[in-house]
């Protein structure tokens, strides 16, 4: 007879067997994240599921930056991006960062190259609408999908850093959640996991902030006007909006201490807060 257990685990064998589904991991948890998390990347790579990884930078940049002497600010959660800006991010974001991770990723036993927007013309952006107040920071206009299922059928996990190329040949720094979900809309997957060191988004109630388990694109905006929803996870809500409305189900966000967290995200457990299409 078959147990619960032994069901659930067919259920997640026929759902994720050789599947992809796109993770955004943020700047600040990086660092924190334990070996366990890139272990258990290695074990789906090994497993037949195919990880592709978006990550940010945000801590490590500003403190670059601040070892140059060089000002910066945020506008809305994004940050304020001169040319002298961008040289630091690009330097960060697709350098040290981008190779740390794939590092760990192969220190874990997993397969993993790591590649920004830039390269193969992998993401092309376009000014954001407020370039003015925001600088040289850009919106996808399109995500090379040959390039990363290319990747993919070699065996290995892409890592991207979010810096894209204009078709001019600008620069332009985008925001880690924008560029994943631009990535997660391109390839059509089911659900895109976006990893932080927050336990999902918090509401109040009766004085006390609890986890939403699930949202919708109303419940997100209503929020953001009550000012529940501030700052940097203003654009991580976003992109999520932006992606549902393309091709992927569901967005999820995560603690990425929490042990097991995406084996725990892909077998349907409830964990985080789940954005979704409908309410």
């Amino acid at each position: 007879m078959e147990t619960a257990l032994e069901g659930n685990e067919l259920l997640v064998n026929q759902k994720w067997e050789k599947g992809t589904f796109v993770m955004k991991c943020g700047g600040s948890t990086l660092e924190e994240l334990p070996d366990s998390f890139y272990s258990d990347l290695a074990k789906l790579q090994a497993e037949g599921v195919q990880p592709v990884i978006v990550h940010g930078g945000g801590p490590a940049i500003s403190d670059n930056l601040n070892k140059l002497g060089i000002e910066t600010h945020f506008v809305n959660g994004l940050r304020y991006t001169s040319e002298e800006v961008l040289d630091v991010v690009e330097m960060v974001l697709a350098g040290s960062i981008n190779k740390k991770v794939v590092r760990r990723i192969a220190q874990s036993g997993g397969k993993a190259l790591g590649m920004s927007g830039v390269d193969g013309g992998l993401i092309t952006a376009k000014p954001v609408q407020a370039a003015a107040e925001v600088g040289l920071v850009g919106d996808v206009t399109d995500v090379n999908a040959e390039l990363i299922e290319g990747v993919l059928k070699l065996g290995y996990m892409p890592v991207i850093a979010p810096v894209g190329v204009g078709t001019d040949g600008s620069r332009y720094n985008i925001n880690a959640d924008t560029a994943a979900g631009a990535v997660a809309s391109v390839l059509g997957v089911h659900q895109m996991i976006v990893v932080t060191d927050v336990p999902g988004i918090l509401k109040n109630t009766g004085g006390e902030k609890r986890v939403l388990e699930t949202v919708t694109v109303q419940q997100i905006e209503d929020m953001i006007l009550t000012g529940e929803i501030y700052g940097g996870m203003i654009p991580k809500v976003r992109a999520a909006i932006a992606c549902i409305q393309g091709k992927v189900d569901e967005v999820v966000i995560v603690d990425g201490s929490e042990p097991g967290i995406l084996g725990r995200v892909l077998s349907g457990e409830k964990i985080g807060t789940r954005i979704v299409r409908m309410g």
